[in-house]
């Protein structure tokens, strides 16, 4: 039986969950490269089923929003989001939101977002970089070319404007990352932007 906190964890009024360790980058500020990390051990034995997703979660409703989060990517698996998602708001989550390297598309070889509408209220896409040569080196796609991998995650957060209320692109304060390019590809898409802030070893 693999560790209940492994799976889900709380940070303030949200909870976490952590659906698999697989994911199509390697960046250069991830989490897992960290020491520090986020205070509990997220490295998955074995991928979760729905009920343990489900039963590490608990009673969604005492938390402001729940995340699709974790040590990967979680839209490699988009069936468990999907019908773990149905079930949390059937459990009274208040708001769900996906954290995202934006390579869902690419990844199942579809647009997958619509099978997202009215399941998730937020999504968080790492943008990165304002091109796909810094996002090359920033991101390190492990399975496709920068230029295919780059135009993917503008692609998904031009789909997600369609049927998620909100979307928020966001990067890494970090050297070579031009915040205002970034900003301004935000703008032109009519959706959020965030700076980050890289927490790092200790």
């Amino acid at each position: 039986m693999i560790n209940h906190q492994c799976i889900a964890y709380s940070i303030g009024a949200s909870l976490y969950l952590n659906i698999t360790n697989r994911c199509t980058n390697n960046c250069v500020f991830c989490i897992r490269r960290t020491n520090k990390g986020v205070g509990y051990d997220l490295w998955l034995p074995e991928e979760p089923s729905l009920k343990e997703l489900l039963d590490a979660a608990g009673d969604p409703s005492q938390y402001d929003e729940v995340v699709f989060c974790g040590y990967g990517e979680p839209l490699v698996r988009l069936e468990m989001v999907t019908a773990a998602a149905k079930e949390l708001k059937h459990k009274g989550a208040k708001k769900i939101r996906i954290n995202t390297n934006g390579q869902a598309n690419i990844i199942h070889q579809k647009n997958v977002v619509p099978e997202l509408d009215d399941l998730v209220d937020v999504i968080s896409i790492s943008l990165n970089a304002q091109n796909a040569n810094i996002y090359a080196e920033l991101s390190n796609p492990l399975k496709y070319e920068p230029e295919e991998a780059y135009s993917a995650v503008l692609e998904f957060a031009r789909e997600c404007k369609k049927y998620i209320p909100r979307v928020i692109l966001s990067v890494v304060k970090w050297q070579g990352v031009d915040e205002e390019a970034c900003r301004e590809i935000a703008k032109n898409m009519g959706v959020e932007f965030r700076v980050r802030e890289f927490y790092g070893n200790e």
